[in-house]
Parts: C-alpha cells; sequence; structure tokens
C-alpha cells in the first residue's frame, strides 16, 4: 500500500465536490430533452440542438460539451462545425424511449430527492426526514409527503420502474422461484418487477397490493389488461389484511421504515404465508461492518433525508425474519445494485 503522500487527496477532493455539479449535467440534458433529439441518430450542430430545443445557443453548446466530456455524448469536427451525437450510454439509458432507459428516475432525483438533500445537515442534526422544510407539508408520513400530488406519486411509480427495468431480474434470478406460482408483491407500485417476475416464471401470477390510488394509476398508467398473469389488490398492508400466498415480494419496502414497523409487517407476512412458503427482500445491502459499498451508504443518507428507515446489513434483514418466524434463510449478493434475501416458512 503506498504511502500518503503517494495519494492524490486534493484530486480526490475536487473530484467529490463535483459530483453534484456531474448530476445535474445529466439530469439538465435529460430534462431539456437533448439524448431523445439525437435519438434518430443523426448527429446534430450546438445551433441547431438549441433551436430544436428552444434553448440559448451559449448556453446550449457548453452543455454539450460537458456531456462530451462526461462520455453522454459524442462529437465530431468537421468543415460546418462540431455535430453531437448520442454515445450508446446515453442511447440506452437516457432516451425515454429505451427500454432500459433512466430518465424517469432521473427527473424524480432532480426534482425531488435534491429537495431534502439541500438539507442534509438539518437531517443528521435532528435525525429525521426534511419534507416539512423541503416542501411545507408533514413529515410524519413519510409516503403522504412522497405523493403529495398525483403529479409526484406518478413521477416515483416512474422512477421506480425505470429501477427495476435494469435491476429486476438479477434479484429474481438470485434464487430459482418457479416452485411459487401464487405471488403477491407488496407496495409492487408501477409493476414493473411483476412483470420481470411473470416473464422469467411463466407459470406464476402476481398480485400488487398497494393503496388505492397507487393501484388506479398503475392501472391506468403502466399495466394493460392484457397482462392477465399480473393482478392487483387495493389495501394499506400495515392496516389491512394480507391474502394468503406462496411468495410475498417486498422490494426497497423495508428499508423505508424503522425496526418496530419492519417488525409488524413481517410478523403479518409470515401469518399470511402458506407452509413452505416464503418473503423474498429486495434490499442494497450494507457491508457487514458497514464500510461499504458507497453506493448503499449513499442511500442510507437518503432514507434519512426522506423516510423513517435505513439501509441494512445481511444479518440485521436475517434477525428480522427470524423475529417475524422465517426459518431458512439465503443471502445472495448480486453484485449490481440491490440484493436478495429469501425466508421460508
Amino acid at each position: 500500500m503506498g504511502s500518503i503522500e503517494d495519494l492524490d487527496y486534493p484530486q480526490i477532493i475536487v473530484q467529490y465536490s463535483n459530483g453534484f455539479l456531474i448530476s445535474k449535467v445529466m439530469f439538465t440534458a435529460c430534462e431539456l430533452g437533448v439524448f431523445d433529439l439525437l435519438e434518430s441518430g443523426k448527429p446534430l450542430s450546438s445551433d441547431a440542438i438549441a433551436a430544436r430545443l428552444g434553448a440559448s445557443t451559449i448556453g446550449m453548446e457548453r452543455l454539450l460539451d460537458a456531456c462530451v466530456g462526461l462520455k453522454l455524448l459524442a462529437v465530431e469536427m468537421t468543415q460546418e462545425g462540431a455535430l453531437y451525437r448520442n454515445t450508446e450510454i446515453s442511447k440506452v439509458y437516457l432516451t425515454k424511449s429505451s427500454p432500459k432507459s433512466q430518465y424517469h428516475i432521473m427527473m424524480y432525483y432532480s426534482n425531488t430527492v435534491y429537495l431534502c438533500w439541500q438539507y442534509l445537515t438539518n437531517a443528521v442534526r435532528e435525525g429525521r426526514n426534511q419534507y416539512e422544510r423541503a416542501f411545507g407539508i408533514s413529515s410524519n408520513d413519510p409516503f403522504g409527503a412522497m405523493y403529495r400530488s398525483d403529479e409526484e406519486m406518478l413521477k416515483f411509480m416512474a422512477g421506480q420502474n425505470s429501477v427495476w427495468s435494469i435491476c429486476g431480474r438479477d434479484v429474481l434470478a438470485a434464487f430459482d422461484l418457479s416452485p411459487f406460482t401464487q405471488i403477491y408483491d407488496l407496495g409492487g407500485g408501477g409493476g414493473a418487477l411483476a412483470r420481470e417476475c411473470v416473464s422469467l416464471y411463466p407459470n406464476s401470477t402476481v398480485t400488487i397490493y398497494d393503496l388505492p390510488k397507487v393501484v388506479q394509476v398503475a392501472k391506468e398508467q403502466f399495466v394493460s389488461p392484457e397482462e392477465r398473469q399480473i393482478t392487483f389488490h387495493e389495501g394499506d398492508f400495515f392496516i389491512d389484511s394480507i391474502p394468503e400466498a406462496e411468495l410475498y415480494i417486498l422490494s426497497k419496502i423495508l428499508h423505508d421504515w424503522d425496526e418496530d414497523k419492519c417488525k409488524q409487517l413481517l410478523a403479518k407476512v409470515c401469518k399470511a404465508c402458506k407452509p413452505g412458503g416464503g418473503v423474498l427482500l429486495v434490499e442494497s445491502l450494507l457491508n457487514e461492518y458497514k464500510s461499504g459499498p458507497v453506493e448503499t451508504q449513499l442511500y442510507l443518507m437518503n432514507m434519512l433525508v426522506q423516510t423513517e428507515g435505513k439501509e441494512r446489513t445481511a444479518a440485521e434483514y436475517s434477525k428480522l425474519l427470524e423475529a417475524a418466524g422465517f426459518g431458512v434463510i439465503q443471502v445472495k449478493r448480486t453484485g449490481k445494485l440491490y440484493d436478495a434475501v429469501l425466508g421460508r416458512k
């Protein structure tokens, strides 16, 4: 290992400080429609892009050049000047029409999450979420705050669907779930994970259990009636009963809540679960000594500013499952953003 003099600490600090600037460049290019405009593959000049998108020529040129530096755009110099086009990264992940588009989660982070993060210092001091400061609404009900308008709820659901379009299959294939044919996706929102599940396990049916207003939007915007393997159940799983099933999926659910709420929910799930059935937790797992991964540590901070919960280690999730009555517990790290923990009854 090199000495402290071998490390370029000033450069590291500069890179960390620039993280906010980097993300805002990407978010802005998405919001203005730069990547969608270039989707046809025809390179365009900065003047043409600015004119088409209703932006200033000087501002657009600087934005495009920053995207080139971030490898989100490529540029070629011609006699007519610089021409810009999408890279493979932006084509696959930043254009709205791509099946793996992350556009919606980008917009949710840019317009909602970042507003809460402005008050991270307050969150650290107070140990609670910052909806009241960010949006002037009560922070006692995190999801009431998150779903404070139909527009916000739609943005959140579309953002979560974006995530599962690239991560869903990894967590669903972490274990062989083919023996489970009757599955409930608790808090399944817009149905992207349910869609991945029935695609991977064609003999299964998935019921999305979510709040009535979420179910209504999911039916109207995200899940077509032709997708007959996906059905819906309206309710609040903390208050209402949970129907019997063979497998329950809780994807990014437990990290929203404190220990008592997690224990309460898992106990209800275990009671409803058929003998031999199970529960699949999909979460971003911290290392046992909480030394990483850095993405999960950042999610941990996000839970502070937005929810009542936290990210946990595999041992912490296993302990919650055991306390609820689940026996054999398996953990699979996918090497991607989210991991899987399976508990059997």
